[in-house]
């Protein structure tokens, strides 16, 4: 009943604070990106990394962080389950070294959120195949001389009841494709956080992350890219499952 009264206010407060703060960062990201290079990319990274733990905390929010411990200066494809909105804020304080997350292609025509979506992420179109190509190559190419990777395996939101949808292959194949390792990071929270079916169901709390243990690729071929995927779900589903008490 508390919570039914208090949420309206609770939405309000997060939706004031958020446009407040995008504005705040908004002309340094602009400036930052007159760059359009991996030096801007990375100053622009780190903007986003420390507005994303300053708001998080401001909303009662903050990432809690579990599990292994990845080094900073590591190399991985970094994959993640996909629950709710604030997904794809959780992981900037989550994650310790610099990535570039895989990204879908229509976000970045959102008036302002999609100007800042596009300095950093690489964006695809998963229905076309050039689109898919393109991205893959690009995805090569950050992992060889920029940082690690970061994709949600499961394309979209997790909507099914199941600890976990089916995951797409691309993770996979590039891991493989590049002999980089795949580094699994589960969200346990978010969805109670800000749950996806609408923008005002938002309430505080701690979200929780958890590391899992690389899992290495070394050695692998292509056709062993589905047992790789398969691995990497069950081992993904199990700590859910203990974790939440599912």
């Amino acid at each position: 009943m508390v919570r039914k009264i208090l949420q309206p206010f609770y939405s309000l407060y997060v939706a004031v604070t958020f446009v407040v703060s995008v504005l705040i960062a908004l002309p340094f990201i602009v400036l930052l990106s007159i760059g359009n290079n991996t030096a801007s990319r990375r100053a622009i990274y780190n903007v986003i990394k420390l507005w994303s733990k300053i708001w998080l905390g401001l909303i009662g929010m903050p990432v809690k962080v579990s599990g292994y411990h990845p080094p900073a200066d590591a190399r991985y494809i970094v994959v993640v389950n996909h629950i709710s909105y604030l997904d794809t804020l959780s992981i900037f304080p989550a994650v310790p070294g610099y990535f570039r997350p895989l990204g879908k292609k229509e976000i970045g025509r959102i008036p302002v959120l999609g100007f800042i979506y596009r300095q950093i992420t690489i964006m695809v179109d998963r229905g076309n195949a050039v689109s898919r190509s393109k991205s893959m190559r690009l995805m090569w190419r950050v992992l060889k001389k920029e940082g690690n990777i970061l994709i949600f395996p499961e394309g979209t939101f997790n909507e099914t009841g199941a600890t976990l949808k089916e995951f797409y292959n691309g993770a996979f194949r590039l891991a493989v494709t590049t002999q980089t390792s795949i580094l699994p990071l589960l969200l346990h929270d978010t969805v109670d956080r800000w749950h996806y079916s609408a923008w005002w169901k938002l309430w505080p709390g701690k979200n929780r992350v958890t590391f899992l243990p690389p899992v290495p690729v070394q050695g692998m071929d292509m056709k062993e890219m589905e047992a790789l995927k398969q691995h990497v779900f069950e081992l993904m589903g199990r700590e859910l499952e203990r974790v939440n008490g599912r």
